[in-house]
């Protein structure tokens, strides 16, 4: 199996370009919406989550409770790296679980928001960036979360700088309005199918 690690920063447009590629027949893992739902669905990593974080770690009907947590890790990395040391280890089974799932396929996408930070990409074939300038993304996380400039520029402090994630990727999708999103993908579909191939003959 041919593994595709897709990142980029916030507001950049991964998921839009995850749906593009799903549209194409690409099986997609989503590791941010896969890690929320292991700790909610896990009863091994809930139980880790309350250990660490205590029972306002969840709501009355089971379900995270996302500000609680939220608030907790933000301002203390090492409150942070501990809510990580549960939830990747686990997120990594699974995707490897699903993985196996997905034989037949051509090639995967891992989608990830921090899929450099946690190493993830050095577990993938290929890795792709999606870029676009840092006011522009600002803008999109206002409109999408409806908070305001300083809370996504606090966020976008705590990823990786973007000119570190383009000298370690392999391939850059431009969400800047420079080239056409359809014309980009296309290509990167042609180019990782062959790819795939070379990798399982």
């Amino acid at each position: 199996m041919f593994k595709v690690g897709l990142t980029g920063g916030i507001g950049a447009g991964k998921s839009l370009i995850s749906q593009m590629f799903a549209v194409l027949g690409v099986p997609i893992y989503n590791s941010d919406q896969k890690a929320k739902w292991l700790m909610t669905n896990s009863m091994e990593v809930k139980k880790q989550v309350i250990d660490a974080f205590g029972e306002n770690a969840y709501l009355w009907d089971g379900h995270l409770n996302k500000d609680y947590l939220a608030a907790v890790v933000f301002n203390l990395p090492e409150k942070l790296n501990i809510l990580n040391s549960i939830v990747h280890p686990a997120l990594w089974k699974d995707s490897i679980q699903w993985a196996e799932n997905q034989k037949g396929k051509p090639y995967t996408i891992h989608e990830a928001a921090i899929l450099f930070e946690t190493g993830g990409y050095k577990n993938m074939d290929f890795n792709i960036m999606v870029y676009a300038p840092a006011d522009e993304r600002i803008r999109r996380t206002m409109d999408r979360d409806k908070i305001d400039r300083q809370s996504v520029i606090a966020r976008m402090d705590k990823q990786m700088p973007e000119d570190k994630k383009m000298e370690l990727v392999d391939y850059i999708i431009y969400n800047d309005g420079s080239d056409s999103l359809i014309s980009q993908i296309v290509e990167l579909h042609h180019l990782l199918l062959e790819k795939s191939k070379l990798k399982n003959k």
